[in-house]
């Protein structure tokens, strides 16, 4: 055949791809989602998360270390919090020698160039395991909520934390949390917005890491519909017009189309969330040998990049560190 273009001129060995390879997955586009829980010298295993635990502070400070030495740069934090300590309102979540902020404080002494993130939401602090508070109906109050929100995000930030992220999906939280940053002399402290946050069904493992899955009900009046495109770019725009630093889409794999739109709606840093369930159907394929773990696993986080996300939380983070191995430090 006479061909002008042959394509596959491009593809004819590995030194080839690589120069021409569009996207590229590094340690430095990671965060670390991490669990931390009451105690001391324990590790438990997340059942329906193979590879991910739950760990006393003290063998958390152990495990920063070692990732950070791998070269992640980051980790989100998100705390097991005992019953007794769950109440309506989550009020624990504001309590300056709570376990979050307990472990903030931890964290900077021992690793001080990590950053680190914490989520404010308050389904982990809350006996009913919702994200607001709830009226004697049972219906989420979006403006008390915001006020608690604003008290854990001040909380948070006293002990250390960089950047907060609220997760909840109130309306007018990210705006309430920026002032509230501002005028107690935290306008350094980032805000990562859970933006686009869907009511999904994958966020099944993560709920019974934390034990925070609602006792009643469902989070669909503040989750939104997996169903919409247009609502996820109006709360995107929302959460820029209150001052976050970088938006979110959550979850990720089934949402790459939602990841590529906001992406070309906004200059701000695009982040997505792989969040457990699609960890979990990687880990349990594995498992059952009908995959390769470690080719899926890295497919999959390179197409969220593809889509166009600058930057990914993934349980898959140390793993992938450990493959692509350390990324010097400029």
């Amino acid at each position: 055949m006479s061909l002008t273009h042959r394509p596959r001129r491009l593809r004819r060995n590995p030194a080839i791809r690589r120069l021409v390879k569009e996207t590229h997955l590094t340690v430095d586009d990671l965060i670390y989602p991490m669990f931390v829980m009451e105690g001391e010298n324990t590790r438990v295993e997340v059942p329906s998360m193979p590879g991910a635990y739950r760990f006393t502070l003290d063998l958390l400070l152990k495990e920063i270390a070692e990732v950070y030495d791998l070269g992640i740069n980051a980790i989100a934090l998100f705390p097991a919090v005992p019953d007794e300590k769950k109440d309506v309102t989550g009020s624990e979540s504001y309590n300056p020698d709570g376990l979050i902020q307990r472990s903030v404080r931890a964290i900077k002494q021992a690793v001080p160039d990590i950053l680190v993130i914490t989520d404010v939401a308050l389904d982990p602090f809350t006996t009913h395991g919702h994200d607001g508070i709830l009226d004697e109906n049972g219906i989420i109050l979006n403006d008390p909520t915001v006020e608690v929100l604003v008290k854990m995000s001040l909380s948070q930030a006293l002990a250390g934390a960089d950047m907060v992220a609220p997760s909840d999906m109130m309306d007018g939280r990210i705006g309430a949390i920026r002032q509230a940053l501002d005028e107690h002399g935290y306008e350094h402290v980032s805000i990562l917005a859970y933006s686009a946050k869907y009511a999904s069904a994958y966020y099944g493992p993560f709920r019974d890491a934390l034990g925070s899955a609602p006792k009643s009900g469902d989070k669909k009046t503040y989750q939104m519909d997996p169903a919409n495109t247009r609502e996820a770019l109006k709360e995107v725009y929302l959460d820029i017009a209150e001052g976050a630093d970088i938006v979110m889409v959550k979850p990720a794999l089934a949402y790459l189309d939602i990841i590529a739109k906001v992406k070309e709606a906004t200059d701000l840093p695009v982040a997505a969330y792989n969040v457990s369930g699609e960890y979990s159907m990687i880990k349990a394929a594995a498992q059952l040998g009908w995959i390769d773990e470690k080719k899926v696993m890295l497919e999959t986080l390179t197409s969220m990049k593809r889509a166009g996300a600058d930057i990914i939380l993934t349980y898959f983070a140390k793993e992938v560190a450990q493959i692509l191995g350390v990324h010097p430090r400029y």
